[in-house]
């Protein structure tokens, strides 16, 4: 009677747990081939329909509540997951950095519309609370075929059988798996054992003595059996921890004809926004402020040497970090607060081809892995950028195609006082400058600053030949004479300094500070810093910035550092400076523009 009851009892359960077995316990011992990650739902609906169009098994997920989702392929038995992802990815129909997942992973199915593969009241993404579905009207569940069961008979139930146990491989069967190991897939095992910090050796895709230490401490470490001998599910894990940084970029293998050039992008994170040759341009599409260029055109060594140079002036490369130029090649890698640059680019066959990668500082670790994968899936195919493709909408000489070039914080003006190239200039340049250049890019150092009078002496690093110096008058000039002042007005756009003519009002300042001559004359701040000359070209001061107080003065008064105080700041600072009687002759306005360009020099403050 017992047995008679306890059979039907199993047929109510066997008959109603077949629809319903990877919605229960079950479902704990299933899991996933995760093969893409997208941020949105147009995004992941367009990922499902394709990946449905050529694969099986295929659903969706949303991956914790935070906007990202996920396809995956399943549900399978471990055994049977490690099959699927082995064989899709060998023959490249999934993508290399695919993995296994668990239920656990994901928070809900999106896709197919109406399933429910990850079981009953598997936890929810927020807070952990679990969630049942309601059962359906009119339906009867197990557990009300066993309690209609159990009124009608007074026989206990039987206790309920255990779970079956997943058996993992013994080391035997783990060494027979092994064996069927490419060469590429033993190397990125040591990749993931030396990332995880248990290998320290060569990556050479043997499992000797130290490969197979390094396997036993990360057993040991993630609470597995030391052997020494990883199972197929154990590398399946290390992997998934190695791999684990790289979720949700959403790499995929790009090949762009018109460019000819393939390579994998992380098109989770960018998208296509434009052609700018040489560049093609993918810009950030969320939080995640990273960019990449592909870099295609022809050309010879002058153009790359060329495209070398032009790239360190843009904002994307940053000034600090290595850079290298070979004879067919370059690497530039660039660092700030904000962002690290890399950019390599080949000239092979009249032909130059590379990339840029951007992304956000204080990412190193998947940065490095991101680069490594995008510098081993490059590949040059037939086909190079036209020059004509694409333009620029927003047309600005600020821009190179496309690209922002490297600014300065603020721009002043100053002069060559000796031969060497020291530069006289304003006080304000010592006040938050990362670095400080003068000319054409030529680094200076501060040699002295005079915080009083407001003059500060720059030392170039390099040394340099000016065409003109600046020589100081000795005598006194005469009030209401006119002078001349020679200054980067415009931060340097128009390449070569700007004259402003005015009167000297007075040789003293409004209190009558001695060493202060003061001008009618209506100067531009990229001016302050700039030489002040007399007719005859002799310089008589450097102009003063204005001082912001509660009083404001008419736009056409300007202040002069005088040069006798100069002089006196620069003998302080031992230096020899030429003069002039201020007695010769006016100069004409040609000669007064060539003395002006010879000795003027753009002053740019950097961060």
């Amino acid at each position: 009677m017992i047995r008679t009851f306890l059979a039907a009892i199993f047929v109510i359960v066997a008959g109603l747990g077949a629809a319903n077995a990877q919605q229960t316990g079950d479902a704990r011992n299933l899991v996933w081939v995760q093969i893409e990650a997208q941020p949105n739902l147009a995004a992941i609906n367009e990922a499902l329909r394709r990946r449905a169009a050529s694969l099986q098994d295929v659903n969706g997920f949303d991956l914790d509540g935070s906007g990202w989702f996920v396809v995956a392929l399943g549900p399978y038995d471990p055994v049977t997951a490690e099959n699927v992802l082995r064989t899709l990815r060998a023959n490249g129909r999934i993508p290399a950095d695919s993995y296994i997942a668990e239920s656990a992973d994901y928070a809900r199915q999106i896709w197919p519309v109406g399933a429910n593969l990850l079981g009953a009241g598997s936890p929810a993404a927020s807070g952990g609370a679990q969630q049942t579905d309601p059962e359906p009207q009119g339906t009867t569940t197990l557990a009300d075929a066993l309690n209609e069961a159990l009124t009608t008979q007074r026989d206990p139930a039987p206790e309920p059988e255990p779970e079956p146990q997943i058996m993992d491989e013994t080391p035997r069967e783990a060494r027979a798996s092994e064996a069927q190991l490419t060469r590429d897939e033993r190397a990125d095992l040591q990749i993931a054992l030396e990332w995880a910090g248990h290998y320290q050796g060569r990556i050479d895709a043997q499992f000797g003595a130290g490969t197979r230490r390094s396997m036993a401490s990360w057993q040991g470490a993630n609470g597995y059996e030391s052997t020494g001998i990883l199972t197929t599910m154990q590398r399946a894990a290390l992997l998934k921890q190695y791999n684990a940084v790289l979720e949700g970029l959403g790499l995929e293998r790009v090949a762009d004809p018109k460019a000819g050039i393939a390579m994998q992008i992380p098109l989770g994170v960018v998208k296509f926004a434009k052609y700018e040759p040489p560049f093609v341009h993918f810009d950030a599409t969320g939080d995640i402020p990273a960019r990449v260029l592909m870099i295609s055109q022809e050309g010879t060594q002058d153009t790359l040497f060329g495209l070398y140079d032009i790239m360190q002036t843009l904002e994307i490369v940053p000034q600090d970090g290595p850079r290298e130029r070979g004879s067919n090649s370059f690497t530039l890698t660039g660092a700030n607060a904000r962002i690290v640059s890399h950019t390599q680019a080949r000239l092979e066959n009249g032909q130059i081809k590379g990339f840029t990668l951007i992304w956000p500082a204080g990412d190193e670790e998947r940065r490095t892995r991101l680069l490594a994968l995008m510098e081993g899936s490059f590949t040059r195919t037939e086909g190079v950028l036209d020059p004509g493709a694409g333009y620029n909408d927003a047309q600005s000489i600020d821009l190179i195609s496309g690209l922002e070039i490297r600014k300065p914080k603020y721009t002043r003006s100053g002069f060559y006082i000796d031969g060497r190239g020291t530069v006289v200039t304003t006080s304000q340049i010592a006040d938050g400058c990362g670095h400080i250049t003068i000319e054409d890019g030529h680094e200076a150092d501060i040699a002295a600053t005079d915080a009083d009078l407001g003059v500060a002496i720059l030392r170039p690093r390099d040394t340099l030949a000016p065409i003109s110096v600046a020589a100081l008058r000795r005598s006194p000039p005469r009030i209401q004479s006119e002078v001349t002042l020679a200054g980067y007005s415009y931060g340097g756009v128009l390449g070569a300094p700007s004259l402003t003519f005015g009167t000297l009002s007075d040789v003293r300042g409004l209190n009558g500070e001695d060493g202060i001559n003061r001008l009618e004359m209506s100067a531009l701040e990229g001016d302050v810093g700039g030489p002040v000359m007399d007719p005859a070209g002799a310089v008589l001061g450097m102009l003063l910035p204005r001082e912001d107080g509660a009083r404001n003065l008419p736009d056409d008064v300007a202040f002069v550092a005088g040069a006798g105080a100069l002089g006196r700041v620069l003998a302080q600072a031992g230096m020899n400076v030429a003069t002039a009687s201020g007695t010769g002759g006016a100069l004409a306005p040609a000669q007064m523009a060539d003395r002006a360009s010879g000795m003027t020099v753009l002053v740019s403050c950097w961060e």
